[in-house]
């Protein structure tokens, strides 16, 4: 059994625990109560949600954070219904569009989360809510206040300004339309079955796509078929993937096209800028995307991301390396093999 403390509110967590309903594992979440810590659990390095316990065999737990390493540790737990394609181009692809959708879509959901007033006044009672369900109304209200205050003033962390607004919220559009023309295509984006990169995306929708009312109308207008997948994608236990494949390598890389040009001209840019940013010192980004100038402080995760893919690139096989270099670079990869 394994046991986990998260937030309805927090993307990953529904990431997640949407990976463990499908993947049929044992599991035990501890919904937040105002914390990132468990009392009587250890505390990880880094206090992020969802925060997973894994038991010792000595005794006690081992505190583990971070979606993506968090879903790899659990291929090699667990055999069947595996998440990560087992071809090593796919799986690459994969790997690029989960990382697009945990750092760059969440870009989009803090956004429309707090750069509007409704949003920000929808949004502050229901994480109060969420931790502290039988809260006195008045408390509710004055912490919910708080806290939305805290949030908006951290805006800019993630990149949300008024440099950057049209270029998160096109980007955003773009992607309902792309997902939403895969959708009649697959069910999924590697085929009959999931993979990790959809249940990222997956995560994001679930605050986009219905928490926060700005996003969730425009995704509700643009593509219900999209809207209904979120649904879909919460329990994915029934799913009968036996005897079903992954679709080939040139029937993705055809669907996905769209996507990998969106992910090409937005996120991409952002990486080897931030990454050149940090590695000169400095604490700002500046660069342009899509046109447009981006403005925001350097983030040092996201360089670790940037290093990943580029490990990810150098370990591929050398045929899979042929397949992907010429299609990937002109969209604006070439950093990934260089």
């Amino acid at each position: 059994m394994i046991e986990l403390l998260g937030s309805a509110g927090s993307p990953y967590t529904r990431k997640m625990l949407a990976v463990l309903r499908y993947r049929l594992i044992p599991y035990r979440v501890h919904w937040t109560i105002g914390t990132k810590e468990k009392p009587g659990y250890p505390k990880p390095k880094v206090p992020l949600l969802p925060t997973f316990y894994f038991p010792l065999e000595g005794g006690g737990f081992e505190a583990v954070v971070d979606s993506t390493p968090l879903i790899r540790r659990l291929e090699e737990m667990y055999g069947p219904r595996a998440i990560l394609p087992p071809d090593p181009t796919l799986q690459y692809l994969n790997d690029l569009i989960e990382d697009y959708a945990d750092e760059w879509v969440t870009k989009m959901m803090f956004h429309y989360r707090w750069a509007f007033q409704k949003d920000a006044d929808n949004a502050g009672p229901l994480l109060v809510h969420w931790a502290f369900p039988s809260l006195d109304q008045e408390k509710a209200k004055s912490r919910a206040a708080d806290f939305a205050d805290r949030q908006i003033n951290r805006l800019y962390v993630v990149g949300s300004n008024e440099v950057t607004r049209k270029t998160i919220e096109e980007s955003y559009k773009r992607l309902i339309a792309i997902l939403d023309d895969s959708l009649k295509q697959s069910e999924f984006l590697f085929g009959a079955r999931p993979a990790s990169a959809d249940f990222a995306l997956y995560g994001q929708l679930t605050q986009l796509g219905i928490v926060e009312p700005t996003s969730a109308a425009i995704l509700s207008e643009m593509s219900p078929r999209l809207r209904a997948w979120i649904d879909r994608m919460e329990d994915l236990s029934g799913l009968d993937v036996s005897g079903e494949s992954w679709d080939s390598v040139e029937d993705v890389m055809a669907r996905l096209l769209p996507l990998l040009t969106e992910i090409g001209l937005v996120y991409l840019p952002f990486l080897v800028a931030n990454g050149a940013a940090v590695q000169e010192g400095l604490d700002q980004v500046e660069t342009e995307i899509d046109g447009r100038s981006w403005v925001q402080p350097t983030f040092p995760y996201q360089v670790k991301c940037l290093r990943e893919l580029r490990r990810g690139a150098d370990a591929l096989p050398a045929e899979s390396r042929k397949l992907l270099e010429p299609v990937l670079s002109p969209l604006g990869f070439e950093a990934l093999f260089t």
